[in-house]
Order: C-alpha cells, then structure tokens, then sequence
C-alpha cells in the first residue's frame, strides 16, 4: 500500500491540493495528516474541510500545536504574526470544523508505524526532533519501526545505524530510499503549507510499505495565489512573504 504523508499544511489550500494530486498521481492509496492543519494561512476552513472528507475515508489525521492553540489548549507562546494568524482562524472555523479538531488525537498507532506531529516522546509538549539525541528519544518512545512526524517544516529522514545511534539523512526529492524493516526509521515529511528552506514548492512524503521504500516530494504550487489570500485577509504580510520565498 502507497501512503501519503503530509504535515504542517497551515491552512494553504493550495500547496494541499496540489500536494494530493501529485500523491494520487504517483498512487497513494491512503493519506496520513500529521498536524498542523491550520495556522498562517488564510483557507483553514476550506482545508479542514478536505481533510475531514480524507478521515472519512480513513486517513490518519493527528493534532498539531497550532491546531490546538485554535481549540484555546495550553501550548507554548507564538510570535506575534502566528499568534494573530491564531486569533484570525479561531473565529473563522465552523462548530462542525471545530469539533474535528478537538477530536484529533496526539499520536496513532498502527502495525509497525507510529503518526505524530512532533516527538512521540512527549506529543503534548510540542518539542521539535531537530537533532540525534531527539530523534532517539522520539524513536525509543514510539517503539515502531517507523515513525512519521512533521513539526520541524524541512524534509529529513533518521536512521538507527550499525553502532545503535540514529543517523540524519537528507533525502534528495524524487528518489525512492530503501527503508527495511531491519532498522528503525524516524521520517520528518516536511511542511506542506510553509517550507522553510528557501524552497516555496510543498513538501510531502510518499511510503511503499509493502516494498518498504519511502520518496519524498517537493511540488510547485500557486502560492501567489495563497500568498494573495492572506494579504487580503489583512493577516501579518510576514505570512505571505514566508510563502512567496519558503521561508
């Protein structure tokens, strides 16, 4: 089975569309959301609403920091332009949008895979896997053979190596990575909605778990377009200007 695994998608109705046309394109089967549905941009009703039709169908969907702070949950204080993105969306969303939200859990188990938006270590406290030492500790906590995470918005992939420590990998887009079953993997998707890297072209990750090969994607978008939203949103012109230069 091809799943596709995207994170981090903040609202960018376009990045998600055109992130799961290419997905279906290169035949995922099913699709795995790993949090952060809304913040930043300016269509987080638009995106629930996609998602949600996704659940239905048996997606995986798990909750994100942002997605929380909509809901009013404890989390870390945001800068200023991401709290007010924040502000903007929590009286947009619809009761029903809402509700979707508040139903998502932290992390999802499945088989041999564990889905979350940032560490498995501690899913509610939001830390970022930015590092070896974090990486181990999310992995040793997940107790999987993959672990499928988003949070950190660029795109990297953890393996246990030979002396028992987890090595960085930065996967090229486009090229299948073997990922067998006789190691432990942690894979970061990267951001859907708002790269970071220099890159404005959507991030999202493609798994054979039959064949046990993983690829990630990088997909040009209309992020004019989501940019354009968001300035007439009257949200902070940061936001849009993240979008048009990936950062």
């Amino acid at each position: 089975m091809k799943l596709a695994l995207l994170a981090d998608i903040h609202s960018n109705l376009e990045a998600l569309t055109a992130c799961l046309a290419h997905a279906q394109s290169q035949g995922a089967q099913r699709f795995a959301f790993l949090g952060d549905l809304v913040g930043y941009g300016a269509d987080p009703g638009a995106v629930i609403d996609v998602i949600a039709q996704h659940a239905a169908q048996g997606a995986v969907v798990v909750l994100g920091n942002h997605d929380a702070a909509v809901l009013g949950r404890p989390v870390d204080p945001m800068a200023g332009s991401a709290q007010a993105a924040i502000d903007w969306t929590r009286v947009r969303l619809s009761d029903r949008q809402r509700a979707f939200l508040d139903a998502l859990p932290l992390l999802v188990r499945e088989d041999d895979s564990v889905f979350v938006h940032a560490s498995a270590a501690s899913p509610e406290r939001w830390d970022y896997v930015t590092s070896e030492v974090q990486a181990q500790a999310s992995m040793r906590a997940a107790r999987a053979v993959y672990t499928f995470c988003g949070h950190v918005h660029e795109q990297v992939l953890y393996y246990i190596g030979a002396g028992g420590r987890p090595l960085p990998f930065e996967p090229a887009p486009g090229t299948p990575i073997p990922i067998g079953r006789h190691r432990r993997w942690l894979a970061i998707v990267g951001s859907a909605g708002q790269p970071r890297d220099g890159n404005p072209a959507a991030c999202y990750a493609l798994v054979d778990l039959a064949r046990a090969r993983m690829t990630f994607f990088r997909v040009a978008y209309d992020y004019a377009t989501a940019a354009g939203k968001i300035r007439a949103a009257g949200l902070p012109e940061r936001l849009a200007w993240r979008l048009e230069h990936g950062q």
